[in-house]
């Protein structure tokens, strides 16, 4: 089984597109208006934005997450938690053996919250 496909709420969808093309460096793959479904591909999973889905948290991984925030914070996007490590990944089951893992999460032009994540050489390494 893969995953093929995540919803996520969007009461304007030109307001979403907008927001989410600059924020995945990506134009929409699809757009059906009506009845208001637009797509974007990331990485062969497509994200579906819809005003009748649910708000969902999604996580995107990003090689620069520092730089990434600053960038969305410059562009007025509310921060909801600033870049931090969540996990140091001793073993290879959710991450490269060695590696920190960081996580920081924004609001986007929906209000629904968007984590990002980067995953780092450990310090010390």
């Amino acid at each position: 089984m893969k995953l093929i496909q995540v919803a996520q709420h969007a009461e304007d969808l030109d307001r979403a597109s907008a927001f989410y093309a600059q924020l995945l460096e990506a134009e929409p793959r699809a757009v059906f208006d009506p009845p208001g479904l637009l797509f974007f591909d990331l990485g062969g999973v497509r994200l579906l934005l819809e005003k009748g889905a649910p708000s969902s948290l999604i996580y995107l991984e990003v090689a620069d997450i520092h730089g990434r925030i600053e960038d969305l914070r410059r562009r007025g996007v509310r921060i909801i938690t600033d870049p931090h490590v969540i996990f140091t990944h001793e073993d290879g089951r959710l991450g490269p053996a060695g590696s920190e893992e960081w996580m920081a999460f924004f609001e986007d032009s929906e209000g629904n919250t968007v984590g990002l994540v980067s995953r780092m050489r450990a310090a010390g390494d």
